[in-house]
């Protein structure tokens, strides 16, 4: 199958415009094929501003994310991968969806058991991954 990633990233983008918010993207800066300005990149990472009052030209293709943007008031475009994308968030609230490392979608991560794999009954509790609390966005500046 092909990367859900990309028709995930264009709903919350929609629902975070939809509600009068600034939709942000975090993007690992580092992957091959990202174009963003160095000064704006910190520790291999940069947060985007991705409301149409801020940008023109804004693409959220299956590949490729690209905009024109002005950063120090110079203009610059940009562009990078889908599967450079960690996060998109609303600036306001950080509501939003944060994606996995190596997360592009489309298949399950190679340490998830294959369906019917194990039987329930002779796993203990302490076989179980410890369950986690809901997810938490952050806004890194």
């Amino acid at each position: 199958m092909t990367s859900n990633r990309p028709y995930l990233l264009r709903a919350i983008y929609d629902w975070i415009s939809d509600n009068n918010l600034t939709p942000y993207v975090l993007v690992d800066a580092t992957v091959e094929g990202a174009s963003v300005p160095p000064q704006v990149v910190r520790d291999g990472q940069v947060v985007l501003n991705l409301a149409m009052q801020a940008v023109s030209d804004l693409d959220l293709g299956n590949e490729w994310i690209s905009f024109k943007a002005r950063f120090s008031g110079a203009s610059h475009a940009v562009t990078f991968p889908i599967h450079a994308v960690l996060a998109i968030y609303a600036q306001e609230n950080g509501q939003g969806m944060m994606f996995a490392d190596g997360d592009h979608g489309g298949t399950p991560p190679p340490e998830a058991p294959p369906p019917g794999d194990g039987d329930d009954k002779s796993s203990n509790e302490s076989d179980k991954p410890p369950k986690r609390g809901a997810p938490h966005l952050r806004v890194i500046k």
